[in-house]
C-alpha cells in the first residue's frame, strides 16, 4: 500500500497516538509507502529521505504501487514561495507551505481532484551559491521539534529543506546529516552553504545549521536566526556565551 499527502501538512509521529511526540512532518505532495495499519493509524516510509512515523489514516490519499514508483521517478516540483494556494475543481483552496511538493499535479492518475497551481516553482539543482539566499526565506521562523516550514522548523528540517529546494538530498535528522559529506578540517577551508554539526556532552550530534560568509552561521534555535562561529562553536551575542559546541564541519555540494 502506498499513499500521498493531501493536506497542507499532517504531524509524523513516534507511535500510533494523537498525544505521541511530532518526529517529522509530512507537506502536501509528498508520497510514501505504508509499513503497517490499524483502523486509526498508518505507519509510513517517507520516499524522499526514508524516514518513518505514523500519521492518521484520515490524511492521506491512497495511491497504487505502479503510481508511487512512476511518482518517485519524476523530477522534484516544488513551491517556492512562503505561502502557496492549489485549487481544486470545486473552487476550494489549500493552503500550502515552501517546500511542498507538486511532482503529481501532471500525473492525471494521482491528481484526481484536478488539483491546479499557478505559484512559484522550483525545481533542478541549483548553485551552492543559492542555499543562503533560501535560507534566508526560512529567517525567524519559530523552532519547532519535527516541523519543516516556515511557521515552525527545527534544525536539520531547516537544512533539510534549504538543501531540497535546490535539489540536493540530505537525511532527515541533524545525527543523520553529519554522515553525509566531506569533512572539513578547520572553519577556514569551509564556504557559505557547508553544514556545521554540534554535539552534546555524550558527544551525540544534536545541532546543525548553514554557514554564512565571515564565520556567520545561520541556524534554528528558538528561532531561524544568525549567530557568530567560532572554533568553540555558535556564539549567541546578545547572551555573551556559546550555545553550541561545535563537532565538525561537512562539504555536501
Amino acid at each position: 500500500m502506498f499513499g500521498i499527502c493531501n493536506l497542507s501538512i499532517i504531524p509524523l509521529r513516534a507511535e500510533p497516538n494523537d498525544r505521541s511526540e511530532i518526529v517529522s512532518q509530512v507537506l502536501f505532495g509528498e508520497h510514501f509507502a505504508v509499513l503497517e495499519k490499524n483502523k486509526q493509524w498508518t505507519k509510513i516510509k517517507l520516499h524522499f529521505d526514508d524516514y518513518e512515523g505514523w500519521v492518521d489514516c484520515k490524511q492521506f490519499q491512497t495511491i497504487t504501487k505502479e503510481n508511487y514508483e512512476l511518482l518517485s521517478n519524476q523530477d522534484i516540483i516544488l513551491n517556492a514561495d512562503l505561502v502557496e494556494y492549489i485549487s481544486i475543481s470545486d473552487n476550494s483552496l489549500i493552503p500550502i507551505t515552501l517546500g511542498a511538493s507538486l511532482s503529481f499535479i501532471d500525473i492525471p492518475e494521482i491528481n484526481i481532484k484536478n488539483y491546479q497551481f499557478e505559484g512559484l516553482k522550483a525545481t533542478g539543482i541549483k548553485a551552492k551559491s543559492n542555499i543562503i539566499a533560501t535560507a534566508y526565506l526560512y529567517l525567524n521562523a519559530p523552532y519547532l521539534w519535527g516541523g519543516k516550514t516556515p511557521f515552525g522548523i527545527d534544525c536539520s528540517g531547516f537544512t533539510q529543506m534549504v538543501y531540497k529546494l535546490n535539489g540536493y538530498q540530505l537525511l532527515r535528522d541533524a545525527s543523520q546529516q553529519a554522515s553525509q559529506g566531506e569533512v572539513l578540517s578547520f572553519i577556514e577551508e569551509s564556504e557559505p552553504g557547508d553544514l556545521a554539526f554540534f554535539d552534546n556532552e555524550e558527544g551525540n550530534i544534536i545541532h546543525v545549521g548553514i554557514i554564512l560568509e565571515n564565520n556567520y552561521i545561520i541556524h534554528a534555535s528558538g528561532k531561524v536566526r544568525v549567530d557568530r562561529l567560532d572554533h568553540l562553536g555558535i556564539y549567541n551575542a546578545e547572551t555573551n556565551r556559546h550555545t553550541h559546541r561545535l563537532r565538525v564541519i561537512k562539504k555536501i555540494i
